[in-house]
């Protein structure tokens, strides 16, 4: 089988369910300090994982076993990369298909309305900066599902 040969084995998880259990040549990830890419032979690594999509690049699908992209919504949690294997454990994840657009939407209205009711306090705007960008995160990914 050499098509496996670089292929890295990436699980996703989160404390519902495992979504994806597959390998892919490429996951791009978004940590809480930007996205990025992990291939095989990939240094090992712990990132904390912020708001965003999950994209796992030629995981096999289909009955003639071609190879495609998934993408899937994660909300925060952590990454660890070995160098043949990704987990990640994130609090929330969704496929884009299950994102509850109008629910996203009224979550980025009480982010937006946290954010102008936090005054002097640095804890309420972390906590209206995390809902704005949870948010955001699946409205983006909600629209890129066609």
């Amino acid at each position: 089988m050499a098509d496996e040969a670089n292929q890295i084995r990436v699980r996703l998880v989160t404390p519902e369910r495992v979504l994806l259990e597959q390998a892919a040549d490429s996951v791009d990830l978004p940590s809480k300090s930007g996205y990025f890419e992990v291939l095989y032979g990939h240094a090992p690594t712990v990132a904390e994982l912020g708001a965003g999509d999950v994209i796992v690049h030629g995981g096999l699908s289909g009955a003639e076993g071609g190879k495609s992209d998934s993408r899937y919504n994660v909300s925060w949690g952590f990454v660890e990369v070995l160098p043949d294997r990704v987990t990640i454990l994130a609090n929330d994840a969704l496929k884009p298909a299950e994102i509850d657009v109008p629910r996203a939407e009224q979550q980025l209205d009480r982010g937006l309305k946290l954010w102008r009711e936090a005054g002097e306090s640095e804890d309420a705007y972390t906590e209206a900066l995390r809902v704005i960008a949870e948010a955001e995160a699946k409205i983006a990914s909600a629209n890129q599902k066609g």
